[in-house]
């Protein structure tokens, strides 16, 4: 049976590291992250381990190192530990999505949102498709606002670059509440999907939607298992777009059921700027 956490920090990530202070921030799906402090200045650390369910969590830190590499300047440290693979990246400071927005979320009537922090993240996004990759996991938790920009976290998902084939896996989707209905349909009939900057579309759509509304993008029972939840998103339409404002009818385009009629990131960037 896979082991359960929280884990500590390892004797020789300690080592690696010499924290001067650690905080435990989640322990959810495969995956212990720790806030730690060093003289060297402030890493998100995150130790995988194999779950019954997801077994690739154990090889996702690593995975996520390799493509940092790509993408960032700062140091990336990785390795491997007793049940898995381990990361230590720079902290990004600042609040998700979901929590900024959370004082004027409400399902019927939401607060006009704010378009400056909306195209900050649509930015984070649109740079990522800039440099050639996807993301595969956008969600409102994943978007860090904070000095005045968005940051994209958890990419360990992400396709577009070399990954060393011991620290890879097959992509088979993401936190459902997000999934474009492509990915789901894909992920019922084969078991995988391709992630695609179309379907990242999407998800940022649902991002700003479930972040300024509470509501997911497609209803169905909070109890439903994984299967029963890929099926509504395929089966069914997205709610309404009640987010009032110019951004409602921008998240109604990035949501559209078929790919090819979504924006690009960067035609969502421009719309959102005309609208400042």
């Amino acid at each position: 049976m896979p082991s359960s956490g929280p884990f500590a920090l390892p004797a020789h990530v300690e080592s690696a590291l010499v924290p001067l202070s650690a905080r435990l921030v989640v322990d959810r799906r495969g995956s212990t992250v720790w806030d730690v402090q060093t003289s060297n200045g402030r890493y998100a650390v995150k130790l995988g381990y194999a779950t019954q369910r997801h077994p690739w969590t154990a090889l996702a830190p690593a995975r996520e190192a390799a493509i940092l590499r790509q993408l960032i300047p700062q140091e990336i440290l990785s390795g491997d530990w007793q049940e898995g693979t381990w990361s230590a990246q720079p902290w990004r400071e600042g609040e998700s999505l979901f929590d900024l927005w959370k004082p004027g979320r409400h399902h019927t009537r939401p607060a006009t949102p704010n378009l400056d922090q909306a195209l900050s993240c649509a930015v984070a996004l649109a740079d990522l498709h800039a440099a050639g990759w996807t993301h595969g996991d956008v969600q409102p938790n994943h978007v860090i606002l904070g000095s005045g920009r968005a940051f994209l976290i958890d990419l360990a998902l992400a396709q577009g670059g070399e990954v060393p084939d011991a620290h890879d896996f097959p992509y088979r989707g993401c936190l459902v509440h997000y999934e474009a209905p492509e990915i789901s349909r894909s992920i019922l009939e084969t078991g995988a999907a391709v992630p695609t900057r179309g379907a990242d579309v999407y998800a940022l759509g649902a991002s700003l939607f479930v972040s300024a509304t509470g509501w997911r993008h497609v209803s169905y029972p909070d109890d439903a298992d994984r299967k029963d939840q890929r099926q509504a998103i395929v089966d069914r339409p997205h709610r309404p777009i009640n987010v009032p404002g110019s951004l409602g009818k921008l998240i109604e385009q990035m949501m559209r059921r078929n790919p090819a009629d979504r924006p690009t990131m960067a035609e969502v960037c421009a719309e959102i700027r005309n609208a400042l």
